[in-house]
């Protein structure tokens, strides 16, 4: 595995681990913060370890895009993309709120924290079925 994938990974697994502390603390809104960036961070491994080429981009839905049309699929709904994608702007700033239609909450960090641990799982599967060590 390239060096960089590594450190994506290694990134990726930091803020899992976050989220999951934030969670049991009851600080959603980090919690949510840091579920997006794993997530994001994993694909990017992704598209490091193909030499797909990495963009400038939070943007879940664009990465899943890239991976799709390289035939690498994963299993994400369109809602939880969405959800998902709806996290990184508004938790960076106190203005806004996470969900647009109400306060994080423990089930939203569940659901959220539901969809990283299986796209973890895919994403880690993908590079073991290519031949690439975890």
């Amino acid at each position: 595995m390239k060096r960089e994938t590594e450190q994506w990974l290694k990134y990726a697994d930091e803020n899992l681990q976050s989220a999951k502390v934030l969670m049991d603390s009851g600080l959603f809104n980090p919690c949510l913060q840091n579920i997006q960036q794993a997530i994001e961070k994993y694909l990017k491994a992704v598209l490091t370890e193909r030499d797909l080429g990495l963009i400038k981009t939070h943007s879940i839905r664009t990465l899943i895009n890239i991976l799709t049309e390289n035939g690498i699929s994963l299993s994400s709904t369109d809602d939880e993309i969405d959800l998902i994608d709806s996290i990184y702007l508004p938790s960076k700033y106190p203005a806004f709120s996470v969900l647009p239609d109400f306060v994080p909450d423990l089930k939203t960090c569940m659901d959220c924290f539901g969809t990283l641990e299986r796209l973890k799982e895919e994403v880690l599967s993908n590079l073991n079925r290519e031949g690439v060590a975890e």
